[in-house]
């Protein structure tokens, strides 16, 4: 029996998210997405410590941006890891994302998000907790 592993994708652009996504669910992970800052953070509230990674674009419209739900997801839980999508602001990356955490630069090909998250998620099971 293999062990779901659930993710949470945050895309403000409906044919980005459903394409990620796809690729998310063709590359074996279970995902929960939002449309936007408020929306992921409701979903994180109900189900922080089910979710193992976060991936999220860095502009999402009017309301909070990616770096700050990363930050706040990182707060719920320490060892979420964390892919953000960008299209301009990859340059902010070193200051605004949080640690241990990768950037994509849109567009990207869907191997490159499946491989960024699995690199990621590895890297938090191989790390001891404490």
């Amino acid at each position: 029996m293999t062990k779901t592993i659930l993710l949470l994708l945050v895309e403000d652009e409906p044919m980005i998210l459903v394409n990620a996504e796809d690729a998310l669910v063709s590359g074996g992970y279970t995902v929960v997405t939002a449309l936007n800052g408020q929306e992921a953070m409701a979903r994180l509230a109900e189900q922080s410590e089910e979710f193992a990674g976060l991936i999220t674009d860095v502009r999402l419209g009017r309301d909070m941006d990616g770096w700050e739900v990363a930050r706040k997801a990182r707060e719920m839980n320490g060892r979420m890891a964390v892919v953000y999508m960008t299209g301009d602001s990859a340059a902010d990356w070193a200051a605004q994302g949080v640690p241990k955490s990768l950037i994509l630069q849109k567009p990207f090909a869907d191997a490159q998000l499946v491989t960024a998250i699995s690199t990621l998620l590895t890297e938090v099971d191989s790390t001891p907790i404490g």
